[in-house]
């Protein structure tokens, strides 16, 4: 029988599954018991299992570039990464403020406009926008929430520590460029 672990190899990147070869970390230890006690073929059917499922539903993300927007399946990986608790708590901590941070700028957007009295943005760049929505103006949802949902990206470096994924927006002929 092959095992789960034949082609498994830590390289530079850090793992979060393994601290070494065949080495689980503490919070993932119980989680790679379970993984072993596994059939290869049973991880390849919910694999395959899972990828079929979103292709169904039609779980995509669009990928912008000067020749054309592309959607593609959404990326997923059957093992779940583990994350301690005070690790999260850090990064919980982080995602609300980002989140804090991006509801403040659309309720700029849609109040004050400050950012664009400032310069900071372009009201082109507002106003062209096909998400822009021009009966919002003026309006206050109910605690100052305009993004319930955020889909926020998140890395980790060689070294471990969790990074959120920053997009670089430049201003570029009437379009916003990322």
């Amino acid at each position: 029988m092959k095992s789960i672990w034949e082609n498994y190899k830590t390289d530079s990147a850090h793992d979060e599954l393994m601290h070494s070869e065949f080495q689980p970390r503490r919070v993932s230890h119980a989680l790679c018991q379970y993984l072993n006690r596994l059939k290869k073929t049973d991880i390849d059917k919910r694999k395959l299992a899972a990828e079929l499922a979103i292709m169904e539903m039609g779980i995509t993300f669009t990928v912008h570039s000067d020749e054309g927007n592309i959607d593609r399946a959404w990326p997923f990986d059957i093992i779940p990464r583990i994350i301690d608790a005070k690790e999260w708590r850090m990064i919980e901590q982080g995602l609300k403020q980002r989140l804090t941070a991006l509801n403040c700028f659309i309720s700029d957007i849609y109040g004050e406009q400050q950012f664009i009295k400032d310069g900071k943005i372009p009201s082109e760049i507002i106003n062209s926008s096909k998400n822009f929505r021009k009966e919002c103006v003026g309006m206050k949802p109910m605690h100052n929430v305009w993004a319930n949902i955020c889909g926020t990206d998140l890395v980790r470096d060689t070294d471990g520590t969790m990074y959120v994924v920053r997009r670089q927006i430049n201003c570029d002929k009437n379009r916003i460029v990322t």
